[in-house]
């Protein structure tokens, strides 16, 4: 397939330009050197920054919500899973979105609609209606977050893309990191509450840049979107996750746990079956038959099971085993921000010259390192002894990663479908975060506990940063097999990008 729009005539000719209503295909490409192109890329770094800053914070923030809502282990796991359910399940369509209504209108819409989730947050006074509000955030995010994506890709020059995208990775991993600070410096000196309403006043700062700095564009593509997809795999990714998350609390036997098991499996049998029908399907399984695409997004994976996991159990571990504040967790944590600042624009270049290899296999490699060093941080754990080393060594490993996984993912497919790369790069990462947060826990013999916290809660924490160091490691050795070697991503077509075969 090179650039046609999927159930259409491919011998049919294209339809005429209209000057003037089709702003897209007219408007120059921005240079990172320009401030257009500056502006630009500061919007989609302060839009992406809304759900990443959100998602750090909530997680500092969670035993503050516990104390206030009376929330026990599965209700920690339950305000997360909230969020990524409906994110996981909906950012395929989001990322269509992204393409058929144009990418600041998507842009413009998730922002709006993450903001007025995030007010119902803020306002929740019970556990069930708080995890009514994370699901709506998730539902904006899935809009928000590919079209943030969409506007480096399909807005810049091709030899700009590759820094682009390390930069929004290396900022908008700061903003991530951030979280943790502004989130602990919340809790403790007013409300965690203010960790969801703090996301308005930034919010409508991304939607002014956003509205300034970017031209309007039209959509080439106007194709239906896809219903029973989205509904297979909000039942495949709800079910399992329920299941997963009440069976050690219920019992593996329990009539519900059950039901949702079957469910989440019949789901995924039947969401693969509607994207193999499916005249425009939300995951075009084409994709797939690209090398680069199947590699980036199986380092993905590892990568994202991996630092969710992490970041949960880490967190709670800090706070209410070690007896760290919300604000000292955070601090704790601090170190990652510098580290991805500096070295994450950097692996997107080394990436962009190289290829996404390189950094791929050894940055999930580095980040299973700093795995095994938090497995050292016991009940008695000394910060610069047992926490520092681990904290930095991690670090480093996402920093080598997360620009560079994903710009091969984008760069693997037609730019014109960009937003759904972007979509479909995200769902699997928020699929991986889902399944971590049930996942790791059952695996480290955590899931089901009544106490969260003391020796019962740090044994599993350091069991769970083993798992995670053999997850990497498995993410590495998928970079080395499967991904090409020497396609730099600065090397793709000038013009439209590689094509999918």
């Amino acid at each position: 397939m090179s650039g046609e729009t999927q159930g259409s005539d491919p011998t049919a000719s294209p339809p005429p330009r209209r000057p003037g209503r089709d702003p897209e295909p007219s408007a120059p490409l921005l240079t990172l050197d320009s401030r257009a192109g500056r502006l630009a890329l500061a919007a989609s770094i302060l839009g992406s920054s809304l759900p990443f800053v959100d998602g750090t914070a909530v997680n500092v923030a969670l035993p503050a919500m516990a104390a206030d809502l009376g929330v026990n282990f599965a209700g920690f796991q339950w305000i997360l899973n909230a969020y990524l359910i409906a994110l996981a399940a909906l950012v395929l369509p989001g990322g269509s979105l992204a393409d058929r209504w144009g990418r600041r209108r998507a842009f413009v819409v998730g922002v709006i609609g993450f903001g007025m989730a995030s007010i119902a947050c803020g306002l929740a006074p019970d556990q069930g209606t708080l995890i009514v509000a994370r699901a709506l955030q998730g539902i904006a995010a899935a809009v928000l977050v590919p079209a943030s994506l969409s506007l480096i890709q399909a807005g810049f020059v091709p030899a700009d893309r590759g820094k682009a995208v390390g930069l929004w990775s290396g900022l908008s991993g700061l903003s991530t990191l951030i979280g943790p600070l502004v989130g602990g410096w919340l809790v403790d000196t007013a409300s965690w509450r203010w960790v969801f309403w703090l996301n308005v006043p930034v919010g409508i700062l991304a939607i002014l840049v956003v509205l300034r700095a970017v031209p309007r564009d039209r959509a080439g593509r106007r194709v239906p979107l896809d219903t029973p997809g989205a509904v297979m795999a909000a039942g495949m990714l709800g079910g399992l996750t329920f299941g997963l998350t009440q069976g050690p609390e219920w019992g593996w036997g329990h009539p519900a746990v059950l039901a949702a098991l079957v469910l989440g499996v019949f789901a995924t049998l039947g969401f693969v079956d509607a994207e193999r029908n499916a005249v425009s399907p939300m995951l075009p399984l084409r994709f797939f038959r690209k090398r680069s695409f199947v590699g980036a997004n199986g380092v993905t994976l590892g990568l994202y099971f991996a630092l969710s996991g992490t970041f949960f159990l880490l967190t709670i571990q800090l706070q209410r085993v070690l007896g760290y504040s919300a604000l000292g967790s955070g601090l704790a944590l601090s170190p990652i921000t510098g580290i991805l600042l500096v070295v994450s624009p950097l692996a997107g270049r080394w990436a962009g010259a190289k290829g996404p290899r390189p950094p791929l296999v050894v940055g999930p490699m580095v980040a299973s390192a700093g795995a095994l060093l938090l497995s050292r941080i016991g009940v008695n754990a000394n910060y610069v002894r047992d926490v520092l080393p681990g904290v930095i060594v991690w670090g480093f490993g996402l920093a080598l990663s997360v620009a560079p996984v994903t710009a091969a993912a984008l760069a693997a497919v037609d730019e014109g479908y960009s937003g759904v790369a972007a979509g479909v790069n995200n769902a699997l990462a928020r699929a991986a975060q889902l399944l971590a947060v049930p996942l790791l826990p059952l695996l480290a013999g955590l899931s089901g506990i009544e106490t969260v916290g003391g020796a019962t809660f740090s044994a599993g924490f350091q069991a769970a940063c083993r798992v995670n160091a053999i997850v990497l490691l498995g993410a590495s050795a998928v970079g080395f097999v499967v991904l090409e070697k020497g396609l730099g991503l600065a090397e793709t077509d000038a013009s439209t990008g590689p094509a999918v075969n």
